[in-house]
This record gives structure tokens, C-alpha cells and sequence, in this order.
């Protein structure tokens, strides 16, 4: 059974619509008994009005009641979504990561699928770090953006996936460069020429790339100039001592 979801918000990121409890609240199984259904009725408008509240701890537990009273129901398919994005909403996107992949795993084919896939790149996105520190994250949301964009390449998401690429691409050609410069200061002008070069290979679509173009002639002859020391064997240490 697939989950039909309507989400607003011109390419940002948004909440699931309350048309959700609606469509689900129609597709109670007819085995069930009317306690049944009234009791699951109950429990996902609680959870619903939980949600849209903003209390993100209860909605999560109300979901995670009507999957695991409920399971293999369309509304414990909803129910693992929405605890999902309970966390999401509620800060706490490394849970968030972890349940939506799960989603994904267990539910390939659902039509929620390129939503599920744009908040684990939000996710990554929001864990990121400042360019001067590691960029994993970075990389993670870039991958798991350009997947959403190359899988479904009509998704709803895809101007906000595009936009925040280019944004992060710009992060890791800023990295590049800090560390680039990094190298030149402490005087290791090979390391520091090869970061500038892999900065002009693969990011001449960001505003570092012109930075990287105005020193790449320099960094290059501080390069050979200690190639040179290297081969003779009058490179120095931090200490003074050989370079070894």
C-alpha cells in the first residue's frame, strides 16, 4: 500500500499535511472490529494534532503506538513516516537519519519515497559542519541530493535540492582552500598546490575557483622550489632539524 503525501512549501522543506489523516482514516481495514477502528482513529488524530502542534515527543510516541499496535497497516506504513519527521522537526536529525533510511529500506517502492530520500539529504545537510572542519556531512547531503535528482528527476524538491548543491559544493571548494592555505603557512608548498589544483579540477562552478586561479602560478613555484629542497636534502622541520 502505498502512502500518497502532499507537502507544500515551494521547494523547502514542509510539514505533511493534515490531508494525510484524512486519506488514512478512510482505509481502516474492514476485518477490523468498530473498537478497532475507533481506536485507531483516535490515536492518529492524537498524534496528528500532537504533530501540528509542534509537540514533536508526543507525536512521536502516539506514532510509534499505532505501529506497533497496528502493524502492516497503511497507517503504521504513515505512522514510521511521521516518527521520522517528528525527530526531524524536533531537532534531533541523526534519529531522523536513521529512521528515514529505514523507511527507504523497507518501503523502496512507496510513493513517499522522493520526500524520504530529500530529508535524508536535509538531514546530512543540517549536521554539517563549518567549511574549516570535517565535511563529511557535506558530502553525504551532496551524494544523497544528486541521488533524489537523478532517480526522480520530476520530484517536487528539485529546484531546493539543486540550490542547496551549488551551496554546498561551495563549502567544499572553501575547505579545499582553507587547508590549502593551511599548508602554504606551515610551509608545505606541495600539499598546498595540490589542494589549489584539485580545487581548479573539480569546482570551476564556485566563487573559490577564481581565488584558487590567483595563486596557482605561486603555490606551483613554492612547489618546485621545495621539490628541490627535498632532493638536496636542506628542507627543514618545525624544529629545524632535517625534514625527513
Amino acid at each position: 500500500m502505498s502512502i500518497l503525501i502532499s507537502l507544500y512549501g515551494c521547494g523547502t522543506v514542509s510539514k505533511i499535511g493534515s490531508q494525510i489523516s484524512s486519506k488514512f482514516g478512510k482505509e481502516i481495514s474492514q476485518k477490523s472490529s468498530k473498537t478497532e477502528e475507533e481506536d485507531l482513529g483516535t490515536l492518529l488524530r492524537d498524534a496528528e494534532r500532537f504533530f501540528n502542534r509542534g509537540s514533536y515527543d508526543l507525536s512521536y510516541e502516539y506514532y510509534k503506538k499505532i505501529r506497533d499496535l497496528y502493524p502492516g497497516s497503511p497507517q503504521a506504513i504513515l505512522a514510521e513516516l511521521r516518527m521520522a519527521d517528528s525527530k526531524f522537526w524536533e531537532g534531533e536529525y541523526l534519529e531522523a537519519l536513521s529512521l528515514y533510511e529505514s523507511f527507504e529500506k523497507f518501503y523502496p517502492n512507496n510513493e513517499a519515497i522522493p520526500y524520504v530520500i530529500f530529508q535524508i539529504g536535509t538531514c546530512y545537510y543540517k549536521l554539517r559542519l563549518t567549511f574549516d572542519r570535517d565535511q563529511s556531512y557535506a558530502k553525504k547531503a551532496i551524494e544523497t541530493y544528486q541521488r533524489l535528482l537523478q532517480s526522480y528527476p520530476q520530484n517536487p524538491y528539485r529546484a531546493e535540492a539543486a540550490k542547496r548543491i551549488k551551496e554546498l559544493r561551495e563549502q567544499l571548494a572553501k575547505h579545499e582552500f582553507y587547508v590549502a592555505q593551511f599548508y602554504y603557512k606551515i610551509g608545505y608548498y606541495r600539499a598546498a598546490y595540490n589542494r589549489v589544483l584539485y580545487i581548479l579540477n573539480n569546482f570551476p562552478d564556485t566563487n573559490i575557483y577564481q581565488e584558487a586561479k590567483k595563486v596557482v602560478t605561486l603555490y606551483y613555484q613554492k612547489a618546485l622550489f621545495e621539490t628541490k629542497e627535498l632532493a638536496e636534502g636542506t628542507k627543514k622541520d618545525f624544529w629545524g632539524d632535517r625534514f625527513p
